[in-house]
């Protein structure tokens, strides 16, 4: 079974009270650190955000959870992987700092801790130690309107088009997330466009598809770039040497 998270926009009254609750749950830190890149409420302590539109809408952001996660297939050692529940989770053991995950990502969601002498990548993780004890995610029950729902990802997906159907005057006739990049497990349904949430609008294919034939060149580019630098090295000690040894002729 996929599970996923449904956001209706048009119910959202911008509380945070997700933000608190996905903060209490995860032991974050209360105050936001400084932004580095986007102004959009997400960091390292920070898994989910309310940004706020024009007209009084309130907008969700949080890890997307892709089917096919492209931060997990840029990842050289993977440190990123999916879990059976599909929640896309991050194993700081193996992480080498390269943050290419940051750069695939089409959301532009994992964040870097920089305020820790050890940095780590941080997102959102679905709660997936929550869902494997047969919980739902902390934000989901923590939403005083039923904006955010979790549940299984076909059953969201019809409920979302069962809404549109219901009120097409009240929403846009789409489903985000039901196709976008091969598919996300965080869905939404709104009454404004949601395409600035995006870096590519429109994308459906899997970024995975795209990025395969670069990555598998990063273990052949770290392997040459090693033999680069080893021979560099040898070529500086050598003349070093060689100096040192015209020098001491000299005196």
């Amino acid at each position: 079974m996929s599970i996923a998270i449904l956001t209706d926009v048009t119910k959202c009254i911008g509380c945070a009270e997700c933000v608190v609750a996905c903060k209490q749950v995860h032991g974050l830190d209360k105050d936001l650190p400084r932004v580095w890149q986007k102004n959009d409420g997400l960091s390292a302590c920070s898994w989910t955000s309310v940004i706020q539109r024009p007209g009084n809408h309130y907008i969700r952001k949080q890890c997307r959870h892709c089917l096919e996660p492209a931060c997990a297939a840029s990842c050289p050692v993977g440190a990123l992987h999916t879990t059976k529940s599909g929640a896309v989770i991050y194993d700081d053991q193996k992480c080498l700092g390269c943050r290419y995950c940051m750069t695939a990502c089409p959301y532009g969601i994992p964040r870097y801790d920089w305020d820790r002498r050890v940095p780590y990548v941080r997102k959102c993780i679905l709660c997936f130690e929550r869902l494997e004890r047969g919980l739902q995610p902390a934000c989901t029950t923590a939403c005083p309107t039923g904006a955010t729902i979790f549940g299984e990802r076909a059953e969201l997906i019809a409920e979302g088009h069962r809404r549109i159907k219901a009120e097409p005057e009240k929403y846009l006739n789409r489903v985000w997330g039901e196709h976008e990049v091969g598919g996300t497990s965080v869905l939404y349904v709104s009454d404004i466009d949601l395409d600035f949430m995006a870096y590519k609008p429109g994308l459906d294919i899997a970024l995975p598809t795209t990025t395969k034939k670069a990555m598998e060149s990063v273990p052949p580019a770290f392997l040459g770039m090693g033999a680069t630098m080893l021979g560099l090295n040898w070529i500086i000690k050598r003349r070093q040497k060689l100096q040192g040894q015209s020098e001491d002729k000299e005196d």
